[in-house]
């Protein structure tokens, strides 16, 4: 792995040579003979030089020397959030945006003030290869783990610093931290890497300084008990009851000194939430451990009123599609409807999809108090008792949505196939219609299922355009899955709610042939949008998905292969889909799924040509969703400019700045719907101590057991030391635990039979135990395992030395999602 510092150098001294010509990141990767693990150091070294105003992107996103006539792009933050686009459009009110992009870790939240240098000395920063930089991960022990800039996943295991507790100075979860390291002997797996173990010289960055947790005053002082386990001692925060704090509040504090192996921290109560396990307090919590916005300013307010009053429904020169029969699919709990779809075949036999999009951009002006708070919230959050919008309610749930039998603004995409699905014309327009009907994905499902008992419920126009949706749509996916597109078959839980919002039970979605019309013609449009905007040699928000690295699709093979699979190199796509084809009706699907998920790298905003691998797409968008994203919104507003006649200017940089803004956010917002999903299912379940549930094996650690519900998706961890018929060793290699006795193991896939034995909800903790194994996976030899006894206690001796519990990361899922559409 390139150390970043040397690598600045050597990109450097690469671009100012005389025989250099601009290329692209990823050519001049190859120049240097870089490895393909140090593509995103090179990207992101790249990045970072820009900023500096040391090099600077020419056309077609070319790296550049900085020249004399090309002064360094060093504009100030507070421009980073507007579109330079729109500078030059008669709608357009200022070219500045009080927002700027932040930086995001696990939890993203407002970036704080540096940190107090500690013991990094000069020596320290010319040792070069003994100083790296990474974000410091804690453990509940104290000890925790830092993840060098740009490091990849070895054999299964990370390149990680283990950092003792004496060695971690005062460094939080989250931070960026300078670490001096060494490496480490080999371990006793000779298939494992070399560890490396280090200490911290310096708190470079801190992720927050701000915490929730609960309060529990002890004598005359106050204490708070962090959330998540990040701190295993309380801190102190002065006086009992401030803020009139009682035992069992949930708080936010400001960490006023963090806690080190020398010192205890000190923090100061600065919120009380409310008490720990009424309604609403967990919701409350995660808000303000993400960093999640509160209500939007009285500016950006004001600007939606009088949106709201200048709007007329009058059709205002655009295309009149009113009359045309046109339709609304969506949830049945949601409250903002940003698509609707006309279809027709004409005359010569072709297909034309319309592909009919909210019009935010007519209601947000650019540079407005509105628009500088969609930027700064780039998305709208999802989470399971309430969702935080990215637009005031007057225009996400009125004036842009897409209410049936009301006259709504929309960016339309009318995109022409032949009979076989190919597309081969793309028309697109500022138009206004007239929803017919608004549809729920349910209600679809039932005219599927029995077209004739519809025929009496809706209008003939209606329901033949509704036969006709699900032709093409079929058309379209088979077209899709053919050409290389990567589907998995994540769950997705969603928290059911009683009237009172406390959690009456969980379920996973199923992603049904509604969904999938919807999901196609979603497609389709963010792919001609895309298309049309490269066609026009302009720089746009993408959303861009890269190849995975090639080591981790051998890592994946051999993962694969590991479970008792046959395959060929998963390097190539169409393996992929074979694999995952051929597990999706077996209990291994859902690690193989999370294996090939882990295997990916993210996909982002960027206006980089790079592509979509997932969709198997060379150029793609997202324009479909304005309402819920502002990378959408950017694309209507290009759109907006070039339908005027004019040709929006891009800035690559800025929209870099941008993505990477946009891009934290949404990571962000998935990272606290996950947390709180979480949250709710262990509160459901610490109700249900002793009961039993069937649960399949998901992860094995040298620990214990990772398993999920089968009918209640929750997962927890059965305890290496209540596995107590055997002594149980882990295989790295097979995945597995396994016992002395012959056949005596268990795998991933295995299907048991558990109960619930614990729950930590602040430390996020679920125990199960093991009541009996209902069916034990196949191995590679094709025989089974031995079913394991009933996980009664005896005196046989078990492998320790973990902690008791230890609830892992959410290990996936679907991309994301507005209230069952997926996020691609």
């Amino acid at each position: 792995m390139q150390e970043e510092n040397s690598l600045e150098q050597q990109v450097l001294l690469h671009v100012a040579r005389s025989e250099y010509h601009p290329v692209k990141p990823r050519v001049i990767a190859k120049q240097l003979g870089l490895p393909d693990e140090d593509r995103p150091v090179l990207r992101k070294t790249i990045k970072r030089l820009i900023k500096q105003g040391k090099l600077a992107w020419g056309e077609r996103h070319h790296v550049r020397a900085v020249s004399a006539e090309s002064p360094p792009a060093s504009r100030s933050a507070s421009n980073a959030g507007a579109l330079p686009e729109l500078e030059s459009s008669p709608t357009s009110e200022s070219a500045g945006s009080s927002s700027s992009p932040m930086r995001a870790e696990r939890k993203e939240k407002p970036k704080q003030p540096k940190a107090d240098k500690k013991q990094l000395t000069a020596q320290d920063r010319g040792a070069g290869k003994s100083i790296v930089t990474g974000t410091y991960k804690s453990t509940s022990k104290g000890y925790g783990f830092v993840r060098p800039t740009g490091t990849e996943i070895q054999k299964g295991r990370t390149e990680d610093i283990y950092i003792p507790l004496r060695q971690a100075l005062d460094a939080a979860d989250g931070d960026l931290v300078a670490v001096r390291v060494r490496r480490e002997k080999p371990g006793a797996d000779p298939n494992e890497p070399p560890r490396k173990r280090g200490e911290v010289v310096e708190v470079l960055e801190r992720d927050t300084h701000q915490f929730v947790g609960t309060y529990v005053p002890r004598a005359e002082a106050g204490f708070v008990l962090i959330d998540g386990g990040i701190y295993p001692q309380p801190i102190y925060v002065g006086d009992a009851g401030a803020k009139n704090a009682m035992t069992g509040d949930k708080v936010v504090i400001e960490m006023v000194r963090f806690p080190s192996h020398k010192f205890a921290g000190e923090g100061v109560v600065i919120e009380v939430l409310g008490k720990r396990g009424e309604p609403g307090v967990d919701t409350l919590s995660i808000i303000r451990e993400y960093g999640l916005p509160d209500d939007f300013s009285e500016e950006s307010l004001e600007v939606a009123r009088t949106q709201a009053e200048k709007f007329d429904e009058s059709v205002e020169g655009r295309l009149d599609l009113t009359a045309e029969t046109i339709i609304t699919i969506d949830p049945k709990d949601a409250r903002d409807f940003d698509d609707a779809i006309s279809l027709e075949r004409i005359e010569n036999g072709h297909w034309r999809l319309g592909v009919h999009i909210a019009d935010v951009s007519h209601f947000v002006p650019p540079g407005s108090a509105l628009d500088d708070e969609a930027l700064d919230r780039a998305t709208s959050v999802y989470l399971p008792d309430r969702v935080i919008p990215m637009l005031p309610e007057i225009i996400s749930n009125n004036l842009a949505s897409l209410q049936p039998d009301r006259v709504r603004y929309t960016k339309t995409a009318f995109i022409e196939f032949t009979p076989d699905g190919a597309p081969v014309a793309t028309d697109l327009h500022s138009a206004a219609i007239r929803s017919k009907r608004r549809f729920t994905y349910e209600e679809v499902d039932e005219y599927l299922a029995d077209r004739e008992a519809w025929r009496e419920k809706i209008t003939p126009p209606v329901h033949d355009l509704l036969a006709r949706m699900h032709e093409l749509a079929m058309i379209l996916r088979r077209r899709r899955l053919d050409g290389g597109a990567i589907e998995l078959t994540l769950p997705e839980v969603k928290i059911d709610l009683d009237n009172q919002g406390r959690v009456a039970g969980a379920h996973t979605v199923k992603h049904t042939e509604s969904h999938q019309i919807i999901e196609e013609f979603m497609l389709a449009a963010n792919t001609a949008v895309a298309e049309h905007l490269r066609d026009k040699e302009l720089n746009f928000l993408r959303r861009v998905h890269e190849p995975p690295m090639r080591r981790k699709l051998q890592q994946l093979t051999t993962f694969v292969r590991d479970l008792g699979f046959e395959c060929e190199s998963l390097e190539s796509r169409f393996e992929i889909k074979r694999i995952v084809a051929e597990v999706e009706k077996r209990p291994e699907r859902h690690a193989v799924n999370y294996a090939v998920l882990r295997s990916m790298q993210k996909a982002v905003y960027s206006p980089m040509d790079e592509g979509h691998y997932a969709l198997a797409s060379e150029c793609y968008c997202h324009f479909t969703s304005p309402i819920r994203r502002y990378p959408d919104l950017t694309i209507h507003r290009q759109l907006a400019v070039l339908f005027s006649g004019k040709r929006p200017p891009g800035d690559f940089q800025q929209l870099e700045l941008m993505g990477e803004h946009c891009s934290e956010r949404e990571q962000r917002a998935e990272a606290a719907e996950r947390e709180l999903t979480k949250i709710k299912l262990l509160d459901y379940m610490s109700k249900r101590i002793g009961q039993e549930m069937d649960a399949v094996v998901t992860g094995v650690e040298e620990y214990g057991l990772f398993v999920q519900g089968t009918d209640l998706p929750a997962e927890g961890l059965i305890h290496i030391s209540s596995l107590s018929d055997d002594y149980y060793q882990y295989e790295s290699r097979t995945h597995s635990l396994t016992g002395r006795r012959a056949g005596n193991a268990f795998r991933l896939g295995d299907l048991v039979r558990v109960v619930i034995v614990h729950v930590d909800i602040d430390r996020r903790e679920l125990d199960f135990r093991l009541v009996r194994t209902v069916h034990h996976r196949a191995t590679s030899d094709g025989n089974e395992s031995k079913p394991s006894k009933d996980g009664k206690q005896s005196d046989t001796p078990q492998r320790g030395g973990k902690p008791k519990s230890k609830t892992r990361k959410p290990t996936g899922g679907r991309s994301g999602k507005k209230q069952g559409k997926r996020r691609r």
